[in-house]
């Protein structure tokens, strides 16, 4: 089958099959394939869509262009948790120890920040010495050993996604569901999980900006894993202001000690315990929702949560007392706080605005293989819903460099919104799927 055959059915609306999705996997890899015929590909496909059965055949064309992991020597439920990415979501690093505290054995392979949104990887290396390039047999060794790890993708696993998402950067065809679902799922499942709880954000900022959009995407994924036998449930949850208070890699450590010590921020607190007690449901070590709920309550108000991330940390190499001791994290070098000029009700804080001044300020990155400054990013002082008072301070800039800081301040100050009328008060968990 010719491949520029292929690109002109999907470019006129068709259906292609398991066998003609798979040769262009396979070409693509290989290399027998360019990328000019790719991007044209990847553009049909942006707009006419796939339908689910083909979306299920790239997903396991890709899955099967690299190594899978093989989990089954480790006795007990494999259950994932990935999010589609936002602004100060820093549930992973809280979810995952609340379950696996409850005996959830809990694979985490993470990605890094691109754009205004963070990454769990980041994160995690602002603390000293933290590694997360582990191989397949010491994330298994750890894995059989606490129950918990966390790495990035290697190379080996799904290079196809690897490969095609590089392309998809270039050539504006990120968006597309389909694509989306399929890069997600891929990795997940050569991931060698049982189960998946999907954290699907919708807002200013999200990848997704209708709710529309987030429920076809989180309908994707739960039916591509339901046709692989896996268990997945997927929320809906709302992304319109940051969650928590803090954005930035290790302001967001010291947010995740706090929370895991049960003085966090209660939308983080709420939402992390509600993914966690999924993980516990999905895995079978409750009989109901409501009793994975209070074990999860339980794991947090115990301490035996903060105790499995120590172990984490530890473990990986990280340094133990820095999830205490905050001085021993990266610390900016510079505060600048933003101030209200008159007095209201917060009635908005556009979350991608607040992501984009992190990033500006060296938090986050453009571009893949940039670098990144851990030490620097935003603290919110107020939420939606708040009332304040004229020279109210909004927020705080950390940073170690002047470059770009009055424009990150320009925008964290034009990110938030006062109006005279208390807002109505938004859900955080807006649906959930499967």
């Amino acid at each position: 089958m010719r491949t520029v055959d292929l690109i002109t059915r999907k470019r006129d609306g068709e259906e292609l099959n398991g066998e003609e999705i798979d040769s262009l996997i396979k070409g693509y890899t290989s290399g027998e394939i360019p990328d000019y015929q790719m991007s044209a590909f990847l553009m049909a496909t942006f707009f006419s869509g796939m339908e689910d059965r083909e979306v299920s055949s790239l997903t396991e064309s890709m899955m099967r262009s690299g190594s899978t992991i093989d989990l089954s020597d480790i006795p007990g439920m494999k259950v994932d948790k990935h999010s589609t990415g936002g602004v100060g979501d820093k549930t992973s690093l809280i979810a995952a120890p609340i379950a696996a505290a409850a005996g959830v054995i809990v694979p985490m392979m993470s990605g890094r920040a691109l754009g205004h949104t963070g990454g769990t990887l980041d994160k995690l290396e602002s603390i000293p010495g933290f590694r997360t390039d582990l191989s397949i047999d010491e994330f298994k060794a750890q894995l059989h050993k606490i129950g918990l790890c966390f790495i990035g993708q290697s190379d080996e696993v799904a290079p196809a996604d690897k490969k095609l998402y590089a392309l998809r950067d270039v050539t504006g065809t990120v968006e597309s569901i389909p694509l989306i679902a399929s890069s997600i799922m891929s990795k997940k499942m050569a991931e060698g999980v049982d189960a998946l709880v999907l954290d699907v954000k919708v807002g200013t900022g999200a990848f997704m900006k209708k709710q529309v959009d987030a429920r076809r995407l989180a309908q994707m994924m739960v039916g591509i894993g339901r046709r692989m036998d896996k268990r997945v449930q997927a929320l809906i949850t709302d992304m319109n202001q940051p969650l928590g208070y803090a954005v930035g890699n290790a302001l967001e450590v010291m947010e995740v000690s706090q929370t895991l010590h049960n003085e966090g921020p209660e939308d983080l607190r709420r939402l992390s315990v509600e993914l966690a007690a999924r993980m516990i449901f999905l895995a079978k070590l409750a009989a109901s929702l409501d009793e994975a709920r209070q074990i999860a309550e339980s794991k947090l108000a115990d301490g035996s949560a903060y105790a499995k991330f120590r172990e984490v940390v530890e473990a990986q190499g990280g340094n133990v007392a820095a999830i205490d001791k905050f001085e021993l994290l990266p610390n900016a070098t510079g505060m600048r706080e933003i101030i209200t000029s008159r007095g209201g009700f917060i009635s908005a804080i556009h979350a991608e605005d607040i992501g984009r001044a992190s990033t500006l300020m060296g938090a986050g990155r453009e571009r893949k293989g940039e670098g990144i400054d851990p030490a620097v990013g935003v603290i919110l002082e107020v939420k939606t819903g708040d009332k304040v008072d004229s020279g109210a301070v909004l927020g705080r800039l950390y940073y170690t460099r002047e470059e770009g800081l009055e424009e990150a301040a320009e925008m964290v100050e034009d990110a938030f919104r006062i109006s005279q009328q208390k807002p109505e008060d938004r859900e955080l968990i807006l649906e959930v799927v499967g």
